[in-house]
């Protein structure tokens, strides 16, 4: 098996040569099969731009619409994530038994790929790996890392890169000059077609960086003993996210403990205008 995936990337390593330099710099979507047990997810348009924030003077008004329009995105992309680490879990069992078939290899290659696993590492450590990466990162967190690096989507950034979440990239043209980067460096802030695009390159920023392991580690370890993934508790991974560091974390815990009420407004709106039951703000 591992023989195989060897193969596999050589070959994409191979096609990537050949591409275009102006090709997107984010990877292929993974195909993900819906499993049972879990709800369908949603169908969610594309969000090509974003609403003028700036023109709220009310600061709760202002944080309650760039709540509402941005959970429907997380909310979705986060159960992506689980459907997906089903199906991982699924074919794990499969290897296990000897099972596996044409289709699981196909779609552990997928994980494998856009999760940026070895394919040298054992079949055993490929599955640790991926059940460390392929999961949620809690919506309070996604929702206060976008609010405080956009500037509650009024940065430059955000309007004109989609950028919610100060990512880099280090192509030229891929994305915006920041107007104080340092002589000689080569990073811009990426631009994306969409808010989908921005929110789930975040999330696969988060799930595969060697810089935020320790937020894997942390939320692997919550996972194993059976406890809720809270945003609050899982930040404190996120010290390298800025140069601010323990600064950064701080700011980030009492962003989710006083914005936790609003966030819990807008998910009782959105469950009743479906006639569900709201679940708590993670």
């Amino acid at each position: 098996m591992r023989f195989l995936f060897i193969v596999f990337f050589v070959a994409v390593s191979l096609l990537a040569l050949l591409l275009p330099f102006t090709v997107t710099f984010e990877p292929a979507e993974t195909e993900y099969s819906e499993t049972t047990g879990l709800p369908p997810v949603p169908k969610i348009g594309v969000y090509d731009e974003l609403p003028d924030f700036s023109q709220f003077t009310d600061v709760n008004e202002k944080k309650l619409e760039f709540f509402s329009y941005l959970l429907p995105l997380i909310e979705a992309e986060n159960l992506r994530i689980l459907h997906s680490r089903a199906k991982l879990l699924e074919i794990e069992e499969n290897f296990k038994a000897n099972m596996l078939n044409d289709a699981d290899r196909r779609q552990l290659a997928q994980l494998m790929d856009y999760y940026e696993v070895d394919p040298s590492l054992s079949n055993e450590q490929v599955f640790a790996v991926l059940k460390r990466r392929v999961d949620v990162v809690p919506e309070m967190m996604v929702l206060m890392q976008a609010a405080n690096e956009s500037a509650w989507g009024t940065s430059r950034f955000a309007r004109r890169g989609l950028n919610l979440f100060g990512q880099w990239c280090y192509r030229e043209g891929c994305g915006i000059v920041p107007n104080q980067r340092p002589e000689g460096q080569v990073y811009e802030v990426a631009k994306f077609d969409s808010v989908n695009q921005s929110v789930r390159s975040y999330m696969r920023n988060i799930n595969t960086h060697p810089p935020y392991m320790d937020l894997r580690l942390l939320r692997e370890r919550k996972r194993a003993r059976d406890e809720e993934l809270r945003a609050i508790e899982l930040v404190e991974g996120l010290g390298s996210y800025s140069e601010r560091g323990d600064e950064y974390i701080e700011e980030l815990q009492s962003m989710i403990r006083v914005n936790r009420p609003l966030v819990m407004e807008v998910k009782q709106q959105m469950a009743a205008q479906l006639g569900d039951k709201p679940q708590t703000a993670n």
